[in-house]
């Protein structure tokens, strides 16, 4: 690439960018290839980090920020740039090492054929245009970036048999753990068949034991975790399929908005109870007899990250089945304050990993914001829970268990004084029958 003639390009001062600029969309784009999307604005607003990535730039949609970088090169402070062009070197030396891997530069020239045969899906799997990248860059790239995946990938197998390998993104836990979250980006994307085309063929000389899918599943921690027929388009779809197979599949149904839902400390007050269901990586939300039963989750540092893109892909590319926005919508009406957070961790629905039951709650109530819903899949799951909650009699029982039998003190003393009433009352009416029969001339003639 010219990074002269894009960095003109980027300095320009017309409000009018040139056709051939990156973030310029495609009209009409192709349906059947397009997966990859630049995040709307009114997501990427709320938390721009959540989709930016922090040290590797795959694919074409922030390749202009290498450019960017090369304009900093020598400004130690600004040590994201830095990560960015340390990388791009990286990026060489694991196609130097892989191609040791494998027969030298044959392989390598092969993935270049390839990569040339389906440049145009490549392209089309995109929905910016990138026009911007010559052929033959764009060719580079994907080669790069594709063999810097499987590279890493290997790699990382080895690290996780405790193995030294003298690489510092390996070697380094937290270089590593942050590759794997830029990895799962929406907009660091490749398109998951041009990495089966490469390296399928040839799989079985650098890991005769796993396919290169087997791998991939390990890598990212979904073993055992997802079907083997799973469909995937790229890495953050990956990661959606994790989650909404876990759901059945309605026939033709239409969902309704989710309207309003009490949370979760009022429905707990109103005779609800919670229980955690062990798959912490299902969707799935069961009520069962006043039981709200609902999968256990995980809050870490990069579940934000991983959430927020899963939440942009569904915006753009499943806009009708965003089952993750949904049961994140679910979330965010059951947590409004600690005191909600502090419930669900005490039933075991939440595991807080991130600290104050605070930092739970305000990372939640912020994830629907700029959020579109065509409709809830978990709309008739809150309709029972608020008929349930508002039933008269279901709260009256409510309230007689939280103030009578709130402890094991409350409960004994309630216990007791209610057999003493009991006694006392069985007492009151034998002593009136003997006084009445007493008094009846009848009986004592």
């Amino acid at each position: 690439m010219d990074f002269t003639r894009l960095g003109r390009i980027l300095k320009s001062e017309s409000t009018i960018k040139p056709k051939g600029c990156p973030g310029m969309w495609k009209f009409p784009y192709n349906l059947a290839n397009c997966c990859i999307y630049r995040v709307p604005e009114v997501l990427r607003k709320v938390n721009a980090e959540a989709y930016t990535p922090q040290l590797v730039i795959i694919g074409p949609l922030h390749h202009y920020l290498k450019t960017q970088a090369l304009r900093s090169l020598g400004d130690i402070t600004n040590t994201k740039s830095m990560g960015y062009v340390n990388l791009e070197e990286h990026k060489k030396i694991y196609l130097a090492k892989f191609a040791e891997r494998v027969d030298g530069n044959e392989t390598i020239t092969g993935f270049r054929r390839t990569i040339q045969e389906d440049e145009k899906r490549i392209r089309e799997s995109y929905s910016e245009s990138t026009t911007w990248i010559e052929s033959s860059e764009f060719v580079e790239i994907i080669l790069l970036d594709s063999v810097f995946i499987l590279e890493f990938l290997l790699r990382r197998n080895q690290r996780i048999r405790r193995m030294k390998t003298g690489d510092p993104l390996i070697d380094e836990l937290c270089l590593e753990l942050t590759i794997i979250s830029d990895l799962m980006l929406l907009e660091n994307q490749l398109p998951y068949f041009i990495l089966h085309n490469l390296f399928h063929p040839i799989f079985s000389r650098v890991m005769p034991n796993k396919t290169f899918r087997e791998l991939i599943i390990f890598c990212f921690g979904y073993k055992n975790k997802i079907r083997d027929d799973s469909n995937f388009r790229h890495f953050t779809d990956l990661a959606r399929c994790l989650r909404v197979e876990s759901l059945e599949a309605p026939a033709q149904r239409v969902f309704k908005h989710l309207q309003h839902m009490f949370n979760a400390d009022e429905l707990h007050n109103g005779g609800v109870t919670f229980e955690a269901l062990e798959d912490e990586s299902s969707l799935e939300v069961r009520f069962e007899n006043g039981c709200l039963k609902m999968p256990r989750l995980v809050i870490h540092d990069t579940s934000e990250m991983i959430l927020r893109n899963i939440m942009a892909l569904e915006q753009c590319h499943y806009p009708y089945t965003a089952h993750v926005c949904s049961y994140v919508d679910f979330l965010d009406h059951l947590i409004d304050t600690d005191k909600d957070v502090e419930l669900l961790v005490e039933k075991g629905i939440i595991k807080n990993w991130i600290g104050e039951p605070s930092s739970v709650a305000k990372m939640v109530n912020k994830l629907g914001l700029g959020i579109a819903n065509a409709g809830s899949y978990y709309s008739d799951t809150a309709v029972k829970v608020n008929a349930h909650y508002t039933n008269p009699r279901t709260k009256s029982v409510a309230i007689l268990k939280r103030v009578y039998f709130g402890n094991m003190w409350f409960g004994t003393a309630t216990v007791a004084a209610t057999l003493l009433l009991l006694m006392t009352l069985v007492q009151a009416v034998s002593s009136i029958y003997q006084l009445v029969q007493d008094k009846d001339p009848v009986k004592r003639s």
